[in-house]
């Protein structure tokens, strides 16, 4: 029953109705002036009735602005995973996380001398708490000297995961106006940047029998047989890791690997490496409340996921053990690419073993190397390896196993 000032116009041979406002609040003389104006613009050809949407969509595209530039760059961190993830591997998506991870969970491993029980914040986590706009040159400068101090290999690789997000967010249609597209790029932060080293970590030649000595004493035969791998595959850690049986065909004496580069690689299965594998136990795991098959071949009966996390601590054990110095699991996939020249095979060839992305154009686009080709040569790298640590090389299709011996 309330009564309201109605406009009605004409416009491109139809009529229309706009309310001008309630009696109660509008004037007479107020209503008159605004029907006036409406009037004005029908005879001009302009809608009113679309002014009125443009308005309404000025205001709401102004306050979502408003509300983006005081929202934590969390939320577009998460945007950025979800729209990236198809084209990252596990590995890349569990750093993302791990970087903006709030911290303070009980600590499931060994912990350094003065730590705390508790994780501690992602080394993102502080900065993407600010709003988008606010990181700047100067804060991700800031940011850098501090968590340089405490975590620098960290602090480099948040730092290439921070600046490929920023680029993103500059790109970005709903993100580009709240984004300091040189907060990454300016002298001020390359200045606080760790410098790199090249890491040259390998065992030498004549380091190769007490390491294998030492590694093969190990009490955990899943961490034993799976750092002699590691060496004689030249595979990165992550990926021999979460080798799976159904990736090892003893048969036709192949291993499928998930490849960070191409997605997956074939490579040789090695005698040496072929009876490490066939003597490694086959655990069952329990899954939905139902006990299943282990699928993983380097299993653990203790780790949550169901197989090998923590390798490194039985490496080092062996290495004190042995007297060596410090040697890193990605040392090892170095080793293997050295240790492979005594040998003199191709370069391409253990690169390619090892997964590496070709280098060349003829390597990129002239060179598939069939499997038996790789066998040959990756049977000689072994074989030599070994002979250097006096072990035998068992013979190509040899059953690995128990053998009976003649009693004393």
């Amino acid at each position: 029953g309330n009564k309201s000032y109605i406009f009605e116009g004409w416009l491109y041979g139809r009529s229309f109705r706009l309310t001008i406002g309630d009696v109660r609040t509008v004037m007479l003389g107020e209503a008159k002036k605004k029907a006036t104006e409406l009037k004005s613009k029908t005879n001009n050809g302009i809608d009113p009735r679309e002014e009125a949407r443009k308005l309404v969509q000025e205001v709401m595209a102004r306050r979502a602005a408003e509300k983006a530039a005081e929202m934590p760059a969390f939320e577009v961190w998460n945007e950025y995973i979800a729209a990236r993830t198809k084209k990252w591997g596990d590995r890349t998506l569990a750093d993302h996380l791990r970087f903006v991870d709030a911290g303070g969970k009980p600590k499931t491993r060994g912990r350094k001398k003065g730590e705390g029980d508790t994780t501690e914040p992602g080394a993102l986590y502080g900065l993407l708490s600010r709003p988008l706009k606010d990181i700047d040159a100067a804060r991700v400068a800031a940011w850098m000297k501090d968590e340089v101090a405490k975590r620098p290999t960290n602090t480099a690789l948040a730092f290439r995961l921070l600046r490929a997000f920023i680029n993103w967010c500059a790109e970005h249609p709903d993100h580009r106006t709240q984004t300091n597209g040189d907060a990454c790029a300016s002298r001020l932060v390359r200045d606080e940047l760790p410098k790199k080293s090249a890491k040259d970590d390998c065992l030498q030649r004549e380091q190769l029998p007490l390491w294998f000595e030492h590694v093969r004493k190990l009490h955990n035969p899943v961490h034993a047989a799976y750092l002699q791998a590691l060496l004689l595959t030249g595979a990165r850690r992550e990926e021999l890791a979460g080798l799976r049986w159904e990736d090892v065909d003893f048969q036709w004496k192949s291993l499928t690997i998930r490849d960070k580069v191409e997605g997956e690689r074939t490579i040789p299965l090695t005698p040496y490496v072929a009876s490490l594998l066939a003597l490694l136990p086959r655990r069952s795991m329990e899954k939905d409340g139902k006990h299943v098959p282990n699928p993983w071949v380097f299993s653990s009966s203790t780790a949550a996921s169901g197989r090998l996390q923590e390798p490194r601590i039985g490496h080092v054990k062996a290495l004190n053990a042995a007297g060596l110095p410090a040697l890193s699991l990605h040392g090892l996939r170095r080793s293997f690419g050295t240790l492979a020249e005594w040998v003199e095979c191709p370069a391409g060839i253990s690169a390619q073993i090892m997964g590496h992305k070709p280098s060349a154009i003829a390597e990129k686009h002239y060179r598939r190397r069939p499997l038996d080709l790789l066998r040959q040569w990756h049977t000689k790298i072994e074989g030599w390896i070994l002979e250097q640590a006096d072990i035998k090389q068992p013979k190509d299709g040899a059953k690995p196993g128990l053998k009976a011996v003649p009693a004393a």
